[in-house]
């Protein structure tokens, strides 16, 4: 990520979008072990998928969950799915919300998510 920096602000050329979003994603937590918590996506597969996401809100995580493979394969597993979260994430005082046709947003205990759309 470095090395885009440089050329942004060296002023050398284009910037490639692609190349600046590739080099956000990272995948080693312990770059941030001061964090408090973390934004996590994570897949809905199975129900051993939401159970991870239930460790994760109690632990103070946010997550973004892609729930498009399994609405693809099995819209019921996924209503089912979804309903044992939504008890689990009322239990610990979190939220959930579905933020896309292919996401649902989870937050932990005192983290509210606002659900009213902005009027243009």
């Amino acid at each position: 990520m470095l090395s885009f920096m440089e050329k942004v602000f060296a002023g050398q050329g284009s910037v490639d979008m692609e190349e600046f979003l590739n080099s956000l994603d990272v995948e080693d937590e312990t770059q941030y072990e001061d964090a408090d918590a973390f934004v996590k996506p994570l897949v809905l597969g199975s129900k051993e998928d939401a159970d991870t996401v239930v460790g994760e809100l109690k632990e103070g995580n946010i997550i973004l969950l892609n729930i498009e493979g399994l609405a693809k394969r099995n819209s019921l597993r996924l209503t089912e799915l979804v309903k044992g979260l939504k008890t689990e994430v009322d239990s610990i005082d979190g939220d959930i919300a579905r933020i896309s046709h292919d996401r649902i947003l989870l937050t932990p205990q005192r983290v509210k998510i606002i659900k009213r759309r902005i009027q243009e």
